[in-house]
């Protein structure tokens, strides 16, 4: 990535946006902020240079709060939910977070474990077992 007067051009571009919507700021500065932003994307800048790691949960929580935000076009919102089945990603309706099938599959059985262990009315062998289970897993 090449710097702008040794700034970052996404850091620069993201300013500028703010300016333009900032409604403490004079038209003549938003104008101004317009047309160096328009200059920097002529220029090749703000051009995305990899597709997003749709490994990383943050990626996928982006394309998630997407989906929930009401200033957000129909168009961007099908975009997340494309990206978000490409991640292979389904919804959990209760916590409404993002999870792998094997993941979520994984968790709700953890979980299952977990209330064993806080159960007054579960033997103290079914305990002892959900204990190696949770060890086994790295889950207390």
């Amino acid at each position: 990535m090449s710097f702008v007067d040794g700034k970052n051009p996404n850091n620069v571009m993201g300013g500028l946006k703010a300016t333009i919507n900032n409604p403490k700021v004079s038209d003549e500065a938003k104008e101004s902020a317009k047309e160096r932003l328009n200059e920097m994307a002529e220029s090749g800048y703000g051009r995305k240079e990899a597709t997003p790691d749709l490994n990383d949960k943050r990626v996928v929580g982006g394309y998630k709060a997407t989906l929930h935000n009401d200033r957000v076009s129909d168009e961007a919102k099908a975009h997340a939910r494309e990206m978000i089945d490409a991640a292979g990603v389904s919804e959990d309706s209760q916590s409404r977070s993002y999870t792998t099938e094997g993941e979520e599959h994984e968790n709700h059985v953890l979980g299952g474990y977990k209330g064993t262990l806080k159960n007054p009315n579960v033997s103290e062998s079914a305990k002892e077992h959900a204990r190696d289970v949770l060890d086994d897993h790295d889950a207390l």
